[in-house]
């Protein structure tokens, strides 16, 4: 198996909101597709993060692409300058009001809800032992209600449809199943 070759690259949506590429690209067998179009939305990063409580803060919120408001994690693009450790406190911070350090995040691995026409890929960590230190800080475009439940609520909401989005869910299943005591 071999990757396919980018032989021409366009912008042809310079959006902030959803970048689009134009690539010009030949397969392995030699075919040329000239109009394969993708997004270049870049690294994400996600949270779950468990209060000293033992409750998993969730952040409720629309989102436009679906048309729904959504329970989620916290979670945001790589901000400038930053690693992806360092804009996942950062997000964190903004979003629920919760302050922690680099020391205190577990890497728990990336996903991609669509690997065909995105770059995107949602790297996840967990963060336990917080608490609500410090102030949140929205987007203009973001209006954030805060919701916590136990981790078999939260299960539950997995397995009932109220936590529907990919990443989310992924990462509440990763976690879940790399460690399960923090479920029980």
């Amino acid at each position: 198996m071999q990757k396919w070759k980018i032989l021409n690259e366009i912008d042809v949506s310079p959006s902030k909101w959803f970048p689009i590429k134009k690539h010009e690209i030949e397969l392995p067998n030699g075919e040329i597709i000239n109009d394969y179009f993708i997004t270049t939305l870049g690294k994400v990063a996600m949270i779950l993060p468990i209060t000293t409580e033992n409750e998993i803060v969730f952040v409720k919120q629309y989102k436009h692409g679906v048309g729904e408001i959504l329970i989620e994690l916290p979670a945001g693009f790589q901000q400038k300058d930053k690693t992806i450790e360092e804009s996942a406190l950062a997000e964190l911070e903004e979003e629920t009001g919760i302050k922690t350090q680099i020391e205190n995040l577990v890497p728990i691995g990336k996903m991609s809800n669509t690997p065909t026409k995105s770059t995107h890929v949602t790297y996840g960590f967990l963060a336990a032992n917080l608490e609500f230190n410090s102030i949140q800080s929205f987007d203009s475009t973001e209006e954030i209600e805060l919701l916590k439940k136990s981790p078999a609520e939260t299960i539950e909401m997995v397995k009932n449809g109220e936590i529907w989005t990919g990443d989310s869910v992924g990462l509440i299943m990763k976690a879940y199943l790399m460690f399960p005591e923090l479920f029980n």
